[in-house]
């Protein structure tokens, strides 16, 4: 794995951004964009679980998987049509999957 700045970067076949806030600023540009970032690697995670009388941490990822999420963004879109374009342009951009969903309603914050 290469540097995220400056640097082509593979994962497979799969060509990450020359830059990775590029497809932040369009985001933003289009009046999108609300937050996101990259993640570690998987084997980088801890999972705590609650149990009746505590809570208990594992090493390693929730579930084991040769997909794992390695960005996130959240974006404000009018509806799901609106939302799919910014997926769809994301997913050319990075020829990576995309996957798109809304936030649950009543979400604390």
């Amino acid at each position: 794995m290469g540097s995220f700045y400056g640097t082509k970067v593979t994962f497979g076949s799969h060509k990450l951004f020359l830059d990775p806030c590029l497809a932040m600023s369009i985001q933003r540009e289009g009046g999108a964009w609300v937050f996101g970032g990259g993640l570690h690697p998987p084997d980088t995670a801890t999972v705590v679980r609650a149990t009746d009388t505590e809570a208990r941490t594992t090493d390693g990822p929730y579930l084991e998987g040769k997909e794992h999420i390695g960005r996130f963004t959240v974006i404000t879109a009018p509806d799901l049509d609106a939302a799919l374009e910014w997926g769809r342009k994301l997913a050319q951009a990075t020829t990576l999957p995309i996957e798109v969903r809304p936030l649950a309603d009543g979400t604390c914050g």
